[in-house]
């Protein structure tokens, strides 16, 4: 039963403290969705936990209108999490704390955002449509040349992504090779020696100076030339267009390879699904936003906030200073909000889903992220009648140890 945070009588004993459980984070299978997240959401939606590394404890929200609220409530700070060891699934922090918009506040997280929204528009897609589609062909020619059974990770879910941001940023096709190596080691990081990140790190931003400082001169409709604008004209810093772009850069890429290849693991495991697709491809855009909620895209939880006053949420007293995760994948599976949550259904009509999160954090590629998806299954679709996993589903093998999830390798045939 829940405690009663308000305080009473001097005289009154002392409330026990609030149980802690601790959270292992263990790896899953495939696409099973955590039964710790499944257990809290339907027993104790607002909970005390500990993670595996760093110091203290933190509260976990799973609930679907909670979620939302601490997301979009000024009074949970990101900035405040900055150079404090707190609770965590992993010994270092989730993503940069110096790079980007992940742990900043308004006004400054407003002013950043509101200059790369620019290159996230309908327009901007509507440019970058045609040349994604045109990347995927070309991955697509190169694995049917390598003949069936292929990997999909390998051929089309790996480079593809990369090849789309390269785009977007406005990197030229000549200058590609020189690209690909660091950005590979860049989203591998986690994998490799620290000194292999930073030298990944290194050339990587060396790379983003000579392009924005190439794009001053000679300005284009890509995220380059609005950052190289914006920089130009006093709206951002330098150091902040260079972070951005790295920024963008980093998650792009490895967010999109995970997420559309569990996306097409999904799809090749659920064959009413996939035959129905390929009857009403006008489905597609439904189906794909109905992906994004089923897929379980995290594996734990991501960048925590912090309460900079004492709020309180689902019946529970967070106190001023104290560390706050929401799970967009178990709220995503709220039965409160979806009927049938576990179940993929291309018809639902349930409330908005929060797999790209919520309020001043939402993610702003969640239009190319959508569109990338959109490309890689029509293009399967189309041109493979008959695709299917090459191997039982319980033999593909995912991600271990990873925060993004998602299949490590996806054998096919056709």
């Amino acid at each position: 039963m829940p405690l009663d945070p308000t305080p009473g009588p001097a005289s009154a004993p002392a409330q026990p403290p609030e149980p802690v459980r601790f959270w292992a984070v263990d790896d899953l299978p495939a696409l099973d969705p955590d039964p710790f997240l499944d257990e809290m959401l339907r027993e104790e939606p607002v909970t005390r936990i500990r993670l595996p590394h760093g110091e203290g404890e933190a509260w976990l929200v799973t609930r679907y209108e909670d979620v939302r609220f601490v997301t979009s409530d000024p009074r949970f700070s990101r900035e405040e999490v900055v150079g404090r060891d707190v609770t965590s699934m992993r010994p270092e922090p989730v993503a940069s704390q110096t790079a980007g918009l992940q742990y900043i506040d308004p006004p400054r997280h407003n002013r950043l955002r509101r200059v790369v929204a620019r290159a996230f528009t309908g327009k901007s897609m509507q440019r970058l449509r045609p040349l994604a589609e045109r990347r995927a062909a070309e991955l697509l020619d190169g694995m049917e040349r390598a003949g069936a059974p292929a990997d999909l990770m390998e051929h089309l879910h790996g480079p593809f992504p990369i090849a789309v941001i390269r785009d977007f940023l406005g990197v030229d096709e000549k200058d590609w090779h020189r690209w690909a190596a660091t950005g590979e080691a860049l989203l591998s990081a986690g994998a490799e020696s620290k000194e292999r990140a930073a030298q990944a790190a290194r050339a990587t931003r060396e790379r983003i100076v000579e392009l924005l400082r190439h794009r001053r001169e000679e300005p284009r409709d890509d995220l380059a030339g609005v950052l190289a604008q914006a920089a130009a004209e006093g709206e951002i810093t330098d150091d902040e267009a260079v972070s951005l772009a790295i920024a963008v850069q980093v998650s792009g890429g490895h967010a999109v390879r995970n997420n559309s290849g569990s996306m097409v693991y999904a799809l090749l495991t659920h064959p009413r699904h996939l035959a129905r697709l390929r009857r009403e491809p006008e489905l597609l855009p439904k189906a794909v936003d109905e992906l994004f909620r089923y897929v379980p895209h995290r594996n734990g939880v991501g960048i925590p906030r912090v309460a900079t006053e004492d709020v309180r949420v689902g019946g529970r007293l967070i106190r001023a200073g104290e560390v706050v995760y929401n799970a967009y994948v178990a709220a995503n599976r709220d039965p409160e909000v979806f009927h049938d949550p576990d179940a993929l259904d291309f018809d639902r009509k349930d409330g908005p889903h929060l797999a790209f999160g919520h309020g001043p954090h939402h993610c702003l590629a969640a239009i190319m992220a959508r569109m990338e998806a959109e490309v890689i299954i029509s293009a399967l679709l189309t041109r493979y009648p008959a695709l299917r996993l090459a191997v039982p589903p319980e033999e593909v093998e995912f991600q271990r140890q990873g925060l993004i999830r998602g299949p490590r390798t996806l054998p096919v045939t056709w």
